[in-house]
């Protein structure tokens, strides 16, 4: 199995190197925005809080793979979110109770394709 981690702010991404050597687990880290980098072809994409759905939606479907799934951790604007993005995009999901806030959710989407 492949880890991939990306994040864009160098500190991070060095903390990222930095715990995956000390607990020797082999991953890869690109210090890049996501926008910024060649499709990853991965089975799994997760974001946290990093925007709203239309636009993971388009992060996801650059960089996932035929059957890949993604995991996105959403508020309580959820709702609205996959309302707007189904102006745009036809995907699956499957909806989860989130331990983070009464109101967040997770979200397991796949099939993703632009309208």
């Amino acid at each position: 199995m492949e880890f991939t981690l990306v994040e864009s702010d160098q500190r991070k991404a060095e903390f990222l190197r930095t715990v995956a050597r000390d607990l020797s687990v082999p991953v890869t880290v690109i210090a890049k925005r996501i926008e910024d980098i060649p499709p990853l072809n991965a089975d799994v994409i997760s974001a946290r809080a990093l925007a709203a759905l239309p636009l993971l939606l388009n992060y996801a479907e650059r960089h996932l793979s035929e059957s890949g799934q993604a995991i996105f951790q959403k508020g309580a604007n959820v709702s609205d979110e996959i309302a707007e993005s189904l102006e745009t995009w036809r995907f699956t999901y499957e909806e989860y109770p989130s331990t983070t806030g009464q109101d967040a959710v997770t979200l397991l989407i796949g099939d993703i394709r632009r309208v």
